[in-house]
């Protein structure tokens, strides 16, 4: 080979090592940048609620008012904050003995690697923990993935769950190609990537986007400016997430010839014009599926319906409740741990 194809050809190969080089010290550079903006977020957003070791897995929860016991879980991409925010936990607590849940890998809860958080292995999670907490039957509210784990939860231990509100759900599988695109954070090895280096940034820029998408018809409430947005953005948080877009279809399979089982009075809820699930397609099967349900759908409410129509979602929680009473399935007023009781309370952790 003559000389000057030597040197272009050695001008071609440091060219490309000084590109990955720097490639690489991008990626290296993003990545600690990000695990950095991690902790101060989680410092900067503290937790609001307690902890409860269960299985190995560190849950946080928040516990307000007193009444018959409502348990509130959350949808995918949120915490705890969600709800907060929304209004719901504390027009609850007037009346109830509320306890919301950050679920495996969301918020301040841990969510080990170990375990695949199917829908089924969330449910088993979240009864043990109410089984620690001293509550033995409860009401049961969940929104999208939370509504998910709720119906699961439901349909294992019916002899727990003394009415059961589902709003915004996904029942039935059909093809999501929404959930394959956001899988990819949760692929071993190439999501550890992702979610610690380009993912984040992603999630900022189209952060008005997605909230313009969930929220719609509605507009995004002021009040959900309260909810901390890098905490989503956390590359924890985002593996989680993409981890729970990968199983959305599996978990609808895995429920769906179970809906009959359903006895205890159940509410459906869905807001018109959501942009999420179809929910003629989602929640009115299910309605037609379960003897007794009820079907509200909220005007224009949109996909986040507990934030755009709280009071309404309220109401379907207290006929419920109404309902089962009437019926002979209302939850046992079970007192909260004190300070001198046993089990429940060494299992607490402080926060």
């Amino acid at each position: 080979m003559p000389a000057q194809g030597v040197l272009a050809m050695t001008s071609r190969i440091s060219n490309l090592q000084i590109a990955l080089a720097a490639a690489l010290a991008a990626g290296v550079g993003a990545a600690v940048a990000n695990a950095l903006i991690a902790r101060r977020t989680e410092r900067r957003n503290p937790p609001k609620g307690k902890f409860i070791e269960v299985d190995d897995v560190r849950l946080h929860y928040v516990e307000r008012g007193s009444g018959e016991p409502l348990v509130l879980l959350h949808g995918n991409g949120v915490t705890i904050d969600d709800l907060d925010s929304s209004g719901l936990i504390d027009l609850a607590a007037a009346k109830h003995r509320v306890i919301a849940f950050d679920r495996p890998g969301f918020g301040h809860s841990s969510r080990p690697r170990t375990t695949i958080w199917t829908a089924q292995a969330q449910a088993e999670l979240i009864h043990k923990a109410l089984l620690q907490l001293g509550v033995r039957r409860f009401l049961l509210f969940g929104h999208s993935w939370g509504a998910c784990v709720a119906v699961r939860l439901a349909a294992d231990h019916p002899q727990a769950v003394s009415g059961l509100v589902l709003a915004s759900g996904y029942y039935f599988p059909n093809f999501r190609a929404d959930a394959i695109a956001l899988s990819g954070p949760a692929v071993p090895g190439l999501g550890d990537v992702l979610r610690y280096t380009i993912s984040p940034l992603v999630g900022r820029l189209m952060w008005p986007l997605m909230l313009r998408k969930l929220f719609a018809p509605a507009t995004v409430p002021a009040k959900f400016r309260a909810f901390p947005r890098d905490m989503a953005l956390r590359p924890s948080q985002l593996r989680a997430s993409a981890a729970e877009s990968m199983l959305m279809i599996p978990a609808a399979y895995g429920i769906s010839g179970r809906y009959e089982d359903l006895k205890m009075p159940v509410a459906i809820v869905a807001g018109e014009g959501d942009r999420i699930v179809d929910i003629d397609d989602q929640s009115g099967r299910l309605h037609d599926r379960i003897s007794g349900s009820t079907f509200k759908r909220i005007e224009g409410g949109g996909h986040m319906v507990h934030q755009t129509a709280t009071r309404e979602v309220m109401s379907a929680i207290e006929d419920v409740e109404r309902v089962s009473r009437e019926r002979g399935w209302g939850a046992s007023l079970t007192p909260r741990p004190s300070a001198t009781s046993d089990a429940p309370v060494r299992r607490l952790l402080p926060s």
